[in-house]
């Protein structure tokens, strides 16, 4: 009796289970859809970057996903997956676009109604619905005064760094010479339009130790470009406190080693988070704000093993 029972409960179980699923669909109940398409998912900044947008996903019901291009040919880019996307009709974008050429296809994005969020780099496009990263000129200002805080009035330093023209390197080395100067460090050389590469930026720090024998410190516009310096000036065996910004695993170590004195961080989760929070209030209908500051962290000694930890469950 009691088998026939667990049986009978059973079917109704299964039958109100498809009942319900058969009226969610026929009123039209279903999640939200929203595409995130980065700058690329092969290293860790990126990674972490998806790893937000994912708990996003979960935590608001949305059918989501994270693409980047694969850039094996010209049509692997940012452009060309776009254009896919756009088949897809998703209820949101969220995009780091790499640069401003990819805004006619977001433009084709707003006439369908499909809201745009930019997430890590911004543009100046009047038709974003919002912008959420970083205030890279506050990075650069807390990254400079953090170098500062090594030096002596005075001291000369180098500054490396990529495009100047471009928002990212541009603010942040703004900010680090504004932080710099105020407090009486000199500027001894500027190497820019750097690749964000480990082998160029030494053999550039090799010229910057030849011709400036009496620089103390060195500020870098990313952790990757940090790092080469670092390797450089260790190879030489010298002590010269360098700072970095992004917060990568490789430069928090060193800093827990004692090795590095900082390093000033974006928050990369937060925003691919913050993104999709984001969207998710626009499919909605509700307002938000047209910029949404992710944060910048300092990263010492004393927080760095917090800091590495959360990022190595992160990319597990």
């Amino acid at each position: 009796m009691l088998k026939k029972r667990s049986i009978v409960f059973i079917m109704l179980l299964a039958f109100f289970t498809i009942l319900i699923g058969f009226i969610y669909k026929s009123f039209g109940i279903e999640k939200p859809t929203a595409i995130v398409v980065l700058k690329d998912l092969d290293t860790q900044y990126w990674q972490i970057v998806k790893a937000g947008a994912e708990k996003g996903f979960r935590d608001f019901g949305i059918d989501g996903k994270v693409m980047a291009p694969s850039y094996e040919s010209e049509e692997d880019g940012q452009e060309y997956l776009l254009k896919k996307v756009l088949k897809e009709n998703p209820d949101a974008l969220i995009i780091s676009p790499n640069d401003s050429t990819i805004i006619p296809i977001l433009k084709e994005f707003v006439q369908k109604n499909i809201p745009v969020l930019l997430i890590d780099t911004d543009d100046p496009w009047e038709n974003k619905t919002s912008y959420i990263g970083t205030n890279n000129i506050d990075l650069g200002r807390l990254g400079g005064m953090l170098l500062a805080s090594q030096l002596q009035p005075g001291n000369k330093v180098a500054l490396i760094a990529g495009d100047i023209n471009h928002p990212i390197s541009g603010d942040r080395i703004k900010g680090a010479k504004h932080s710099l100067e105020a407090a009486g460090i000199k500027i001894a050389t500027e190497k820019l339009d750097l690749p964000n590469e480990i082998e160029p930026i030494k053999e550039v720090m090799e010229t910057v130790l030849q011709d400036q024998p009496d620089i103390k410190g060195v500020f870098a516009e990313t952790d990757i470009k940090a790092l080469a310096a670092y390797e450089v000036i260790e190879e030489h065996g010298l002590n010269i406190p360098v700072i970095g910004a992004d917060g990568i695993n490789e430069m928090i170590e060193l800093i827990e080693e004692g090795a590095l004195p900082g390093t000033v961080a974006q928050n990369p989760y937060d925003m691919g988070y913050l993104g999709v929070e984001s969207a998710m209030k626009v499919i909605k209908g509700e307002t938000v704000e047209r910029n949404i500051d992710s944060g910048v962290d300092i990263i010492i000694k004393g927080n760095a093993n917090q800091r590495l930890s959360f990022q190595r469950e992160l990319l597990r």
